[in-house]
């Protein structure tokens, strides 16, 4: 796995939901805020996003948004005032009518797909917490090849109707999650996960810790009786001396390699006992832990509760 992959599988849960929206003439809708990620893609025509606390957004056929913390917002065939935005009519309307009326004829008339992803947040991984409430992917000519091309799959595939629709569509909207991040990353000028990415010695760790974060803590512990892995292995796949390494690392990510290491593991524990029916020892393997004793000291030390408590409380919704 890598940075990115890990950080979606870690907060990802259950199947985005999409609605293919069609309208015309005058409207506004109202999207309330949501423990989770929004998106749309505007497929034809044009409309403004309004988010609560931001600036007006124009959306163009092509473009892409996504809204990573679920910040309430509202869509409007133009720029609404305060009156008409305390006026929006709750998405949830549209949604009870997959096939709206057709707009009057010479109407501006917008297809939009707009969405949600379930995310459990309690973890996420500092990738995630750092994209900005907005992220806006313009549909430049040249620009996003692979999210351009994602798009154009799923506008294929919204007919329910069609063989197989309702295993594709999901899926391509989880592709549609990865490239709006990875877009993110290749364009920010902000932030210290799109610079530690983009950086070849940070990256190149962050890969090699990714990679098998179980073979990374085991061959760390003194019983094997080898170099210190986290540092010695990836800073061998970066070229560069350990010294240099646990420098740039730690000035780029934030933590020193093994602390990022020791946290991910934890974070990785905590989404297989959301996720799985496994048992505690499985979980201490698949994570790099000796004994499920060891696990449950360094999960109660990070969360302050046990395993069990913490699969216990997502079991009964605690």
């Amino acid at each position: 796995m890598d940075v990115v992959s890990d950080a979606i599988s870690a907060v990802r849960v259950g199947r985005p939901s999409s609605d293919r929206v069609r309208v015309g003439g005058r409207w506004c809708a109202r999207f309330d805020p949501y423990d989770g990620a929004g998106f749309h893609v505007v497929l034809r025509g044009g409309c403004w996003l309004l988010p609560d606390g931001g600036e007006p957004v124009v959306l163009g056929a092509g473009d892409a948004v996504l809204l990573p913390h679920g910040t309430g917002h509202v869509i409007a065939d133009s720029p609404a005032d305060a009156a008409a935005v305390a006026r929006a009519v709750s998405f949830e309307r549209w949604a009870l009518h997959p096939r709206p009326p057709r707009p009057a004829p010479g109407a501006r008339e917008v297809e939009m797909l707009c969405g949600k992803y379930r995310l459990d947040r309690t973890r996420a991984h500092p990738l995630l917490a750092e994209l900005p409430p907005l992220v806006h992917l313009p549909a430049r000519a040249g620009a996003h090849p692979e999210l351009r091309a994602a798009i154009g799959l799923l506008e294929g595939e919204l007919d329910e109707r069609r063989p197989g629709a309702s295993l594709a569509l999901p899926s391509l909207l989880d592709l549609l999650f990865v490239y709006m991040i990875r877009s993110w990353t290749a364009e920010s000028t902000a932030g210290a996960w799109p610079a530690a990415l983009g950086d070849r010695v940070a990256a190149a760790a962050l890969r090699a810790l990714h990679a098998d974060p179980a073979a990374a803590a085991l061959r760390a512990l003194p019983a094997a009786r080898a170099a210190p892995w986290p540092v010695a292995r990836p800073a061998a796949a970066a070229g560069v001396s350990r010294p240099t390494l646990a420098r740039r690392f730690t000035a780029l990510v934030g933590r020193p390699p093994m602390a990022y290491l020791a946290w991910w593991r934890l974070t990785r524990a905590a989404a297989l006992l959301r996720d799985t029916g496994d048992p505690l020892a499985a979980v201490a393997r698949r994570v790099g832990y000796g004994s499920p004793y060891a696990l449950s000291h360094a999960f109660r030390r990070e969360f302050g509760m046990t395993p069990g408590q913490y699969r216990a409380g997502i079991t009964t919704g605690g």
